[in-house]
């Protein structure tokens, strides 16, 4: 079989393989993170009922207001903070992390990584 060309192609292939590996259920739904170039969005979802418990995102009014001046690698610190404290609010203590296909370690600062 050949290896599909296209980049989107074989974040798509990774997505359905990971997923295969992981699910949310109501005790531990996922955590699914998607970074754009300029925004981070977090979701929380209960896979067994299909829906999303809570969301957070970098475009977020909250967030907007403190986000000034700060790298994106701070502003995703904010988002994290956020989505942690609304799924706290309905009881939510651990959760699957999902990647989405995506390399995922964490936001660059210069060489240094976090």
């Amino acid at each position: 079989m050949a290896k599909p060309q296209t980049s989107k192609a074989r974040r798509a292939i990774r997505h359905k393989r990971v997923r295969q590996k992981i699910s949310g259920s109501t005790e531990r739904p996922r955590l699914a993170v998607y970074r754009s170039l300029q925004h981070v969005y977090v979701q929380v979802i209960d896979d067994s009922k299909g829906e999303t418990l809570v969301a957070a995102s970098s475009l977020e009014p909250k967030i907007l207001v403190q986000r000034s001046g700060k790298p994106k690698s701070q502003v995703s610190v904010l988002v994290g903070e956020l989505i942690a404290e609304r799924a706290k609010e309905i009881g939510i203590q651990s959760v699957v992390f999902d990647r989405g296909g995506f390399k995922f370690h964490g936001r660059k600062i210069g060489r240094a990584h976090v």
